[in-house]
Formats: C-alpha cells, sequence, structure tokens
C-alpha cells in the first residue's frame, strides 16, 4: 500500500488536473476536502509546492494575487482578469529564447520567464 504521504499527494495532484482552472492553492485545497475532510490545509499546500518543484505541476506566481497551479508544465503565456482574476491560458505560440536578449548590468543568469496579460475575460464582458 501507498504511503499516507504519497496518497495525500496523488489527491492533490488529481485535483489540479480535474480543475484545470490555474487555482489557487485554497481553491484545491475546498475540491479536496469534500471527499477528504481529514486533509489539512497546510498538506495541501506543502504537496503543491513539493509537486511544482517535481515538475508535475506548475506553480505561476501573479503579482498582487496568490499564486496559482497549472496542470500544463509546458511553458506558454497567461492572460489574468482584470475583473474577477481568473488566469487562463493564452492561445499563441511561445516565444523562446526572449531572456537571451537582456542586456544585464546586475550579473543575473536568466533561467526563463512567465509572461502574463491583462484583460477582461468574456464572463466580465458579457456582465458590462
Amino acid at each position: 500500500m501507498k504511503n499516507r504521504n504519497t496518497i495525500q499527494r496523488t489527491l492533490v495532484l488529481e485535483a489540479v488536473n480535474t480543475l484545470q482552472c490555474h487555482a489557487t492553492a485554497d481553491e484545491v485545497y475546498e475540491a479536496i476536502v469534500k471527499e477528504h475532510p481529514t486533509v489539512s490545509k497546510a498538506t495541501v499546500y506543502r504537496n503543491l509546492n513539493l509537486l511544482s518543484e517535481m515538475g508535475e505541476i506548475r506553480k505561476m506566481e501573479i503579482p498582487g494575487g496568490p499564486d496559482r497551479f497549472d496542470h500544463r508544465c509546458h511553458d506558454h503565456c497567461h492572460v489574468r482578469c482584470e475583473k474577477c482574476g481568473r488566469v487562463f491560458d493564452v492561445d499563441m505560440e511561445y516565444v523562446s529564447g526572449l531572456e537571451k536578449g537582456i542586456r544585464d548590468a546586475h550579473g543575473f543568469a536568466f533561467t526563463g520567464y512567465d509572461i502574463l496579460f491583462r484583460g477582461i475575460c468574456p464572463d466580465c464582458r458579457k456582465g458590462e
């Protein structure tokens, strides 16, 4: 039988894969606790961070908002709705190598980047 940590990690991974909405840690926790009320919020947070370190999910740090967790790990761009705060994938080809064109005077060795566009989602546009 799997150990407890592996079972909890599997629950967290399944929740992120099922939600498919760039969920926050709280949203993942709420999805899990409905079926597994004994799982703690700390366990969910710990496993989200572990899964992102393992490359199983992608952690997105959102300026001015909570971190989000994406089931899609390949490089791609996102857009955040300025009204409701939801995050969506952007349907465009990812531009690789952009970091190579940076002239840096501070000694950084750039390893990558995330592009986050701003906009208003279709649902919020309908409500205007």
